[in-house]
């Protein structure tokens, strides 16, 4: 099982260890008994590239490029690829983690914040652990009940679970050995779905929750104790009480409103990059909350830090400088997308850099000394701004897409040009691979708020601004709708040049493994796992596994041979509202891990064909305003997890395929919580009877309508 621990320990303070690599051996000398392998600590992932048989953080290394230097699977050998071994993880719930791989072993997480340790040669499970999220906190998790990895440091796995704890394990046993409550206040729907990051003797997390009406925030927890280090909050609070640090006071001014009275939003639910050279830890922060700048902040202001990249000194919590992509947020374009860092030459000059590529549809060139902007070029179709201006490092907004006062189609949508799904980078050629999005959305103000200049927080429900309630009627009414578009691209970022890109027919799909094979790695939502050359974006090798792909790949070696791993298994922001893929779609989204080699013979697990056959429906009696009442009811609670017009891509339950004993249950499972064990918690308080039988009759209504369909289109 775990093998070889430290022999002993001797005089002079001479420790003579038994160690692979001599960076173990000038760290800090772990406790007795502490497994060799899973010894990680800065000076070991500060020198990855002297073991690129190993996949030590979330990123690799801390400059988090995405980039393996292995190069046994290269563009002569990859048609021999073939599956090694995989691991059914149970579930049908989104899967986005990445594995650390350290000295054979491999750590990851799964949905539902379940955390696994794998012999990585063979998948014998070693440990897992289950941190026993509740049931219900699915309510209150915007984009599926998913997990982006967890950090291996000092001896120890960190994990964050949904309903917003800090967990740290033993690496070896997989024992709990301390926990921390992150939520600063439980009677906001706070989560956590994003992957710590570990440096300088402490753990670093953020939340999510912006659209249920929370304030963002980071925090810095003490590696070995789990005791708060620092804090620094994204978004102000109340000006009427104390500011908690002299940023707050300067953020302030930006804001107008009683902004604090909805959360404000700035949530840093993704990427936070720990930068060795400056000694400093960058917060990718999110959106604003509610969506509209209106409602939000009348009056204007640039909404500090919504949308902004965030250097702090990593020791104190200080603020050394901010970039904000998208000045007073109105559209939820995050700047949580991954970071990468690297040394490039700018314009001449040798320079340290962070890129980003944000929701906003512009890729961004930091100096990481300074916070200056280098180059905003537009990755994909931009309509709500023009450019953005270098002079002031801000986009220029196109009045024409102006949403204030009618609906507008608007690229990109709130998934973005480019979302969580994880870039490359190969710094030998100086090309960034994306997954980018082309994925518009009909923007509108909420009516309601434009009538009544009220916009109550209900608890468990989004609250965007925008017209939630009658969108899918806007969806459908609003003409000249744009088309959704993926693709792969091989992007300059220095000078903006599409060097190539391969495109999809659906826009969700996987994040992206370069390596120094010359290959380029990307799972998509049709079921395919592919290897692309990365001169030219030729396909060279792809497999069949059924199911859609959101997780990025790593790549690692054990005994001389290179592996290729990724989680196949699709949902969040886009699958659980009803648009995963097509794979999703012909097949039941039974989530697995999937582990590749050269000449790998393992059968790739093939699972059931959904049933798509919609059910006779029974008679409706509600009249048209009853039912369309019941459609915005749905899109108010339901439509977040249920799908848009009661269509699920098979990540939740398809309410239009309910049977006799669901539909006659059906009260009792909304209101009372019936299912709540199965992640669908009670809305008793929420939705009144008569709320609960107009939702039923809208589902009935449109199931109906499309089995009618469906059987005019087998005709």
């Amino acid at each position: 099982m775990l093998s070889r621990v430290f022999s002993s320990f001797v005089v002079i303070g001479i420790a003579l260890l038994i160690a692979k690599y001599q960076a173990v051996a000038q760290a800090q000398s772990p406790e007795s008994g502490m497994r060799e392998r899973v010894w990680i600590d800065e000076s070991r992932i500060g020198n990855a590239a002297e073991e690129p048989e190993n996949w030590l953080a979330y990123g690799r290394t801390y400059e988090e490029q995405r980039f393996s230097p292995l190069d046994q699977i290269d563009q002569s050998t990859v048609s021999r690829l073939g599956l090694a071994w995989t691991y059914d993880m149970k579930t049908t719930r989104g899967l986005e983690a990445t594995p650390i791989v350290v000295d054979g072993l491999m750590f990851l997480s799964s949905a539902w914040s379940k955390v696994y340790a794998f012999e990585a040669a063979t998948g014998t499970l070693v440990w897992s652990f289950d941190p026993n999220v509740p049931p219900e906190w699915r309510s209150r998790a915007c984009c599926d009940v998913v997990n982006r990895g967890v950090a291996v440091y000092r001896g120890k796995v960190y994990v964050g679970s949904l309903d917003g704890r800090l967990i740290a394990l033993d690496a070896t046993t997989g024992k709990q050995l301390w926990e921390v409550d992150t939520i600063i206040d439980r009677t906001r729907d706070y989560t956590i779905t994003g992957a710590p990051r570990a440096a300088k003797g402490k753990v670093f997390i953020g939340n999510g929750g912006a659209e249920f009406g929370v304030r963002g925030y980071a925090t810095a927890y003490d590696a070995e104790t789990g005791e708060q280090v620092w804090r620094f909050f994204t978004v102000p609070g109340d000006p009427a009480k104390p500011f908690e640090h002299p940023e707050m006071e300067m953020a302030a001014s930006t804001w107008n409103g009683n902004w604090w009275e909805f959360g404000g939003g700035g949530t840093v639910w993704n990427s936070i990059v720990y930068d060795p050279d400056f000694d400093q830890v960058y917060l990718g922060v999110g959106n604003g909350s509610p969506w509209v700048r209106d409602i939000r902040s009348p009056g204007g202001g640039d909404n500090l830090f919504l949308a902004s990249i965030v250097a702090l000194d990593v020791e104190t919590g200080k603020m050394k400088w901010y970039y904000q992509t998208t000045p007073a947020d109105n559209w939820d374009y995050t700047a949580v997308q991954d970071m990468m860092l690297a040394d490039m030459e700018v314009d001449g000059v040798e320079r340290k850099v962070l890129m980003q590529a944000p929701k906003n549809g512009f890729f961004y060139v930091i100096d990481r000394a300074s916070g200056e902007l280098l180059r905003a070029h537009d990755f994909v179709t931009t309509t709500w701004a023009t450019h953005v201006d270098m002079a002031s490092g801000r986009p220029v907004e196109n009045p024409e897409f102006n949403y204030q006062k009618e609906p507008r189609w608007i690229l990109p949508g709130p998934l973005g040009g480019h979302n969580w799904q994880a870039m490359s980078y190969d710094a030998r050629t100086g090309i960034v691979y994306l997954p980018a999005m082309d994925t518009p959305f009909v923007y509108h103000i909420d009516e309601d708020w434009k009538e009544t200049g009220q916009y109550p927080r209900r608890r468990g429900a989004f609250r965007l601004g925008v017209d939630l309630p009658k969108l899918s009627q806007l969806i459908l009414n609003t003409p000249d709708a744009p088309k959704a578009r993926g693709y792969l691209k091989a992007f300059d970022p220095l000078s903006g040049e599409e060097k190539w890109a391969v495109e999809f027919p659906h826009h969700w799909n996987g994040g992206v493994l370069a390596t120094q094979g010359g290959l380029v790695f990307q799972g998509n939502s049709l079921g395919e796992f592919s290897a692309y050359s990365a001169a030219t974006g030729d396909l060279l090798w792809t497999s069949n596994a059924y199911r859609g792909f959101i997780a990025p790949p790593v790549s690692y070696m054990v005994d001389g041979i290179q592996y290729v791993a990724i989680l196949a298994g699709t949902g969040g922001g886009s699958g659980i509202v009803g648009d995963a893929g097509p794979a999703s779609e012909k097949y039941r989204n039974e989530g697995l891990l999937l582990v590749y080699k050269l000449d790998g013979a393992v059968a790739m697990p093939v699972p059931l064909d959904r049933n798509q056959d919609i059910p006779v429906q029974p008679a409706i009696t509600a009249s048209t305003s009853e039912i369309e009442r019941g459609e915005r009811l749905y899109n108010q609670s339901c439509l977040r997890c249920h799908g848009f017009f009661a269509h699920s891509s098979g990540v939740v339950p398809d309410l239009r395929m309910m049977d006799e004993a669901t539909r006659r249950d059906f009260k009792v499972i909304v209101r009372d919580g019936l299912l709540r064990l199965k992640g669908m918690p009670g809305f008793a308080g929420q939705l009144t009877d008569r709320d609960i039988d107009q939702i039923r009759a809208y589902i009935t209504s449109q199931a109906a309508e499309d089995r009618r369909k469906a059987l005019e289109e087998s005709e």
